[in-house]
């Protein structure tokens, strides 16, 4: 597979992103960049990789995978690379993301994203409008909302 799937080289058409969930293309082309950052996984340690494809307001595709680290507190998740290399970029709307894990061998089922990605997640998204796709297959796909999988989380306007 071609290193470009690391490189936001892909940009959606912003009308596409008002019709989410009906893009079904828009949706393919998610998993099909998570599954792809996959093969950039570091992971010695636990064997277990994961690739995140996240999609921007603006339309830009950013593609994260998981670092492991002999320490493991400094380890990083997939969704946190891909949300983390956006905002050092001056992102900071976001429309979805899609999550793609499993030992290396094959993805055997779904892979939701840990508490702490959905903490950060909630700093940057829109509980109602920011969704997160499921996929353990290119066919096989479920989609949630971050309100969905992160109900009564803490953001930055219980700060106010």
């Amino acid at each position: 597979m071609s290193t470009d799937l690391r490189e936001k080289d892909t940009k959606v058409p912003s009308n596409k992103l008002h019709n989410f969930l009906v893009a079904e293309s828009l949706i393919d082309e998610l998993v099909k960049r998570a599954f792809g950052m996959r093969q950039f996984a570091y992971t010695p340690y636990s064997g277990f990789k994961v690739g995140a494809a996240l999609l921007a307001k603006n339309g830009d595709i950013y593609g994260g995978c998981n670092i492991e680290n002999a320490a493991y507190g400094p380890s990083n998740c997939a969704e946190r690379t891909a949300f983390f290399k956006a905002i050092s970029e001056g992102v900071r709307e976001f429309a979805a993301i899609a999550i793609v894990g499993g030992p290396e061998e094959g993805v055997k089922d779904f892979c939701a994203p840990c508490g702490v990605c959905r903490q950060v997640m909630a700093e940057f998204c829109s509980p109602e409008e920011f969704y997160i796709i499921l996929a353990k297959s290119p066919e096989e796909k479920k989609i949630f909302t971050l309100e969905q999988l992160f109900p009564e989380s803490f953001t930055p306007n219980d700060l106010k």
